[in-house]
């Protein structure tokens, strides 16, 4: 018997659940690893900012949208359009792990300018510039939602870096190419450059022209902004660049030496 003075036993139930709470990390942490893996080998049917919208519009009463999406293996694919997405968006993507650790601080230096000027001029900040690689963005695309309350964009970034450290390592880079060409936003419920090449050109994503790439890859990271089909001076512009900048990684060798 337990004397008055001895401290009272912990519940059964209460055991149970601390067994549990300790094993929760290591559930998920095999749970997102299969499905990592299984994505490598099966080409995914959606993603979650596809599902996210599509959902977005039915609660607007949008009942007739559909959201765009074929996929496209990459050597269906004209080899402008991953090149001009490696040009645009991640440089160093086939020497990084996941994580550009140069171009995180060069934006952090980047942005403090701006900020600071626009302090002094009294004027809103304007073009932040970002340091997410193409293996971050299939990540948050693929698996994560979108958000800018405090709490759920530490939480989503804390799941992204978790993510793409899988990524990286049960991924080849080329199948993450592969993805990213599949699942990127080309447009307002426009996923994918077999889509994207559809809706704007009437045409399968291998007949893409280098100027085409280069302008889809041009309206990212906001397609919802800015126009593919229809450019602005703006995406006029950064496509000449990211043309030149195509021919300056290597062209088509680059994508040979993914594989």
């Amino acid at each position: 018997m337990h004397s008055k003075n001895d401290p009272s036993p912990i519940p059964v139930k209460r055991i149970r659940l601390l067994r549990w709470l300790w094993k929760l990390p290591l559930v998920f942490m095999v749970v997102t690893s299969l499905q990592v893996l299984t994505l490598r080998f099966v080409d995914p049917w959606f993603s979650s900012f596809m599902a996210i919208r599509q959902v977005e519009a039915v609660m607007q009463g949008e009942w007739s949208f559909r959201v765009a999406y074929d996929w496209r293996d990459l050597d269906k694919m004209a080899p402008s359009l991953p090149l001009s997405m490696v040009a645009a968006e991640d440089q160093n993507f086939a020497t990084h792990h996941g994580f550009d650790l140069d171009a995180i601080e060069k934006a952090r230096v980047h942005n403090r300018k701006m900020v600071e000027r626009a302090e002094k001029r009294g004027r809103p900040v304007t073009r932040l510039r970002g340091a997410s690689t193409i293996s971050q963005q299939v990540a948050k695309n693929l698996f994560l939602w979108q958000g800018s309350h405090r709490v759920t964009r530490w939480a989503r970034k804390g799941l992204e870096a978790w993510y793409t450290v899988l990524i990286e390592a049960l991924w080849p880079k080329s199948r993450i190419l592969e993805v990213y060409a599949n699942i990127a936003e080309f447009g307002d419920g426009v996923y994918g450059g077999q889509a994207a090449a559809r809706r704007y050109w009437g045409k399968d994503a291998a007949r893409l022209t280098p100027a085409e790439s280069a302008r889809l890859a041009a309206v990212l990271p906001s397609p919802r902004r800015y126009s593919a089909a229809k450019p602005g001076p703006y995406v006029q512009r950064r496509a000449k660049r990211i043309q030149r900048q195509v021919v300056q990684i290597g062209g088509t060798a680059y994508l040979e030496a993914l594989r």
